[in-house]
């Protein structure tokens, strides 16, 4: 059995997908992925002996230019992505029996393997992306807002709406290229009307009713059997648990890295800042702060107090899993979500919008190095699943078994 796995985004994307595929192999299926041909993601799969197929042009370069890209910038880079993606899935998706995208990018992915005549599986990492009455769709950024007071499943409509409209032509476009009736509702062809949702049931919970039948497999986790380096190593073992500042792949807010060291010695705490791709550093040369690269987080995360971060599903499941009191500082897209999430269970705190001040940030350290919140996280952590990525990876399996199976005469 061989299966292409296929997206567009940062390492939040592209992990996932990584661990689902060292679970494939496990089972003895082939898997390929089609992502960014981003540095790091390059050495994240050659690490585990997983094959990169490189598509569209770096995200890092992007998304950390000089100035922040434009509404009318992500559009045109959208549309010129939807011709790389048939180029490079229906390349990579030859001799597969399956496809699996994440991510709303992956315009491209579905028309490949209804030519190719193979299976299809979307799969989300938050319920938030996916239409339910219980929710709205994400803003996204350059998009007019709706009338205040639209229910949910309107919103929902417009939403479905303005990515066909984005996406529609030039999805159509290739789709008659390859003999393909076209599709009106982009969106929910992307879907389908079963996908895959990999997050923790107890974190991220699909709610019913509704109209999608969603598979919940559990998040797709890549165990990191790293050690951590010698220098953090000591650092941790020199004093209290000190609070990790991470804000991952995200433009982090201005000046953030000051706020959260001042805030945090105001409250006597040591800080472990990851630098990110937003370049986070210290503001002096005191040692009660370490700044650190790219670490092992699920290490990490089990000798902190807290975590302060931006909310990516990832890392918001790595510190729930390790236990680990969370500040979440929503910045875009499902990490208002996670942070909802995050104080709903009573395992940290949710900054109130994107850009924090000390005196925010303390108020939100307060709750989240609470002892009830300490001991609160460590129950939650007991519930956490760390199976999602083995669950897709045996229904893809199964699947693959019964269509290959001959019928009975």
């Amino acid at each position: 059995m061989r299966v292409l796995l296929s997206t567009y985004g940062s390492r939040g994307d592209v992990e996932p997908l990584v661990g689902l595929a060292v679970r494939l192999r496990e089972l003895g299926a082939q898997a390929r992925v089609c992502a960014p041909p981003d540095e790091e993601f390059a050495e994240l799969l050659a690490g585990v002996g997983v094959e990169l197929v490189p598509v569209g042009r770096p995200v890092r370069t992007f998304m950390h230019g000089a100035a922040a890209p434009s509404a009318a910038e992500l559009a045109r880079l959208r549309l010129a992505m939807v011709a790389e993606q048939f180029d490079a899935v229906a390349a990579a998706a030859e001799g597969c029996d399956a496809v699996v995208a994440a991510g709303l990018a992956q315009v491209a992915a579905r028309s490949v393997a209804e030519k190719l005549g193979i299976r299809y599986v979307y799969a989300s990492y938050h319920p938030v992306s996916l239409p339910s009455p219980h929710h709205p769709p994400a803003r996204r950024e350059g998009w007019p807002s709706p009338p205040e007071g639209t229910g949910n499943l309107a919103l929902w409509d417009l939403d479905a709406q303005g990515i066909t409209e984005l996406f529609g032509d030039a999805l159509n476009t290739h789709r008659a290229s390859m003999d393909l009736p076209p599709v009106d509702n982009v969106r929910d062809h992307v879907f389908t009307d079963e996908p895959w949702l990999a997050t923790d049931p107890v974190l991220g919970p699909w709610r019913e009713p509704a109209e999608l039948g969603v598979v919940q497999t559990g998040a797709w986790i890549l165990p990191d059997e790293r050690p951590l380096p010698e220098r953090l190593v000591a650092f941790l073992d020199a004093g209290a648990p000190p609070v990790y500042v991470g804000f991952g792949s995200m433009r982090a807010p201005e000046d953030v890295a000051r706020v959260a060291i001042e805030a945090l010695r105001a409250r006597g705490r040591r800080a472990v800042v990851s630098r990110g791709w937003a370049d986070l550093a210290v503001i002096d040369d005191r040692d009660d702060c370490l700044v650190v690269g790219e670490v092992n987080q699920q290490a990490l995360f089990g000798r902190v107090a807290a975590v302060v971060h931006h909310g990516g599903a990832g890392t918001t499941a790595t510190a729930a899993r390790a236990g680990a009191p969370q500040v979440v500082v929503p910045q875009m897209v499902d990490q208002p979500y996670w942070a909802g999430r995050v104080a709903a269970l009573g395992i940290g705190a949710a900054h109130n919008g994107p850009t924090p001040t000390v005196a925010s940030l303390s108020a939100a350290l307060a709750t989240a190095l609470a002892p009830a919140t300490r001991d609160r996280a460590r129950a939650v952590a007991a519930t956490i699943r760390t199976d999602g990525a083995a669950v897709a990876a045996r229904l893809l399996f199964d699947a693959a078994v019964r269509e290959r199976r001959p019928s009975p005469a």
